[in-house]
């Protein structure tokens, strides 16, 4: 099938490229010419674990433009991914989407085209693009064009962005229009009945022969998505809180998460105490949902106190290093990752920041290391008057203490008893209760964990 993808972002890209590896003739639209001129030379301007690889297999069928007149006419699918960050009132901003719409508006070709919002918009959203394409289309010689607009939520996970799209636990598709469910159908029926060959990097799980389908009114579709992102913070939030608890009384908040996880109403996905979630869902969609909720005069309390507890977890962290150094101004301590989740270089709400930045308010020497996002860090981050270290010895020479941030798989396998020589002060307070604590003693360290 011809399928157009506006944004090439996380979502987009990664969508992109899937959709190509599977046999249809995708284009991918942005208006940073910069990004889709290093999409052209096969570059990838995010990491994403495979993505490279998939890329170079998908190329005969996936090409990057900054024109809508070239990319939208033929398409039989359009994929709004664009981004949609946080106004200072919750609300998600649409200036993208509104863009996005009156674009395809405005180049929609002839033939049967289905306007699909992959991006996680607010309720009601797949209505508004289709009145703001409507519109678009009455300043044309000739509006009598057919289409629909359909929600087809993303639930990707950041690291594993590209086994999700192939291996989805579900596929939803929101629209009541016959003809364009059809086409949707059509579109993803590899992924459904998973007929397609795996690429080698990516095997099939053996669990997954086939791909639930969910259908649903475009509404219903839309607050899956925020639902979704809303339970898994609250899962999050409420083994943090946890952890505070069980640290007062004596408890291991890793022992009582996997005697509740076990229990198959609960789950153990989701359960691992620490600094909390980060990252461009969870605080946006939650906050969107808050929002959304209080226009209709519902307060979303569940969800409002799942957010405040992840902002206390960054908090936690600060007061665990005063209560152990006693004195922190003048202190130098080194903090392991700066990528809100190991596996990408995303830093968007990452917790690193916020402790970065309390400890410099609190006169701290601050030292950062991250395996993957140091270049974006330093891009992204120019004002924040911390010191890079490429390397993990640099970090911690003459350190009062060093803090996990970001549980990297790279980072369990440290030269410990090293590193705690090179240390004024061998202290490491893990975050993610991710390391070997009996290694870590043994190395000389004081281990402090959250919630044990």
């Amino acid at each position: 099938m011809q399928v157009a993808i506006i944004g090439t972002g996380y979502v987009g890209l990664t969508t992109g490229v899937a959709l190509a590896y599977l046999g249809h003739q995708v284009v991918g639209l942005d208006v940073d010419g910069e990004k889709v001129a290093r999409l052209q030379r096969g570059e990838i301007p995010i990491y994403e674990p495979h993505l490279a690889e998939l890329l170079q297999l998908a190329r005969p069928n996936i090409t990057f433009t900054t024109d809508y007149a070239t990319a939208i006419p033929p398409a039989q699918v359009v994929f709004i991914a664009v981004g949609t960050p946080s106004l200072p009132d919750g609300n998600p901003d649409l200036t993208y989407v509104r863009q996005a719409a009156q674009g395809v508006g405005w180049h929609l070709g002839q033939a049967f085209t289905v306007i699909v919002n992959k991006s996680t918009v607010p309720i009601g959203s797949g209505n508004w693009v289709e009145t703001l394409i409507e519109e678009a289309l009455k300043t044309r010689t000739n509006p009598a064009v057919r289409f629909a607009v359909a929600s087809n939520p993303e639930f990707l996970r950041e690291g594993s962005a590209l086994h999700d799209t192939l291996y989805p636990d579900r596929v939803v598709l929101g629209t009541q229009n016959p003809q364009a469910l059809e086409v949707l159908y059509t579109l993803y029926q590899p992924i459904l009945e998973q007929t397609f060959t795996p690429p080698s990097f990516l095997p099939r799980p053996v669990d997954v022969a086939a791909v639930p389908l969910i259908t649903a009114d475009l509404t219903s579709a839309e607050l899956i998505k925020y639902a979704a992102n809303a339970f898994l913070a609250l899962k999050i939030s409420f083994i943090n809180e946890m952890a505070q608890l069980a640290e007062r009384v004596g408890a291991d908040v890793t022992q009582i998460a996997r005697g509740i996880g076990l229990d198959k109403r609960i789950g153990s996905q989701f359960l691992q105490a620490g600094i909390g979630w980060g990252g461009s869902c969870f605080g946006k969609d939650t906050a969107a949902l808050i929002a959304t909720a209080r226009d209709y005069g519902l307060g979303m309390g569940i969800v409002q106190a799942s957010r405040l507890v992840n902002a206390q977890q960054r908090q936690w962290v600060v007061e665990k290093l005063l209560h152990t150094l006693k004195i922190l101004k003048g202190r130098r301590i080194g903090l392991l990752g700066l990528a809100f989740k190991p596996h990408t270089d995303d830093l968007r709400d990452a917790p690193a920041l916020d402790i970065a930045q309390q400890l410099l308010e609190r006169g701290v020497g601050v030292r950062v290391h991250d395996p993957v996002a140091l270049p974006r860090a330093q891009r992204e981050w120019p004002k924040l008057e911390v010191q890079y270290c490429e390397a993990v010895e640099t970090l911690a020479q003459d350190c009062d203490g060093l803090v996990l941030v970001t549980d990297w798989p790279q980072y369990r396998n440290l030269p410990w008893e090293h590193l705690a020589t090179l240390m004024r002060s061998p202290l490491l307070l893990d975050g993610r209760n991710f390391l070997d604590r009996e290694r870590l003693r043994r190395a000389g360290f004081t281990y402090v964990g959250l919630g044990r």
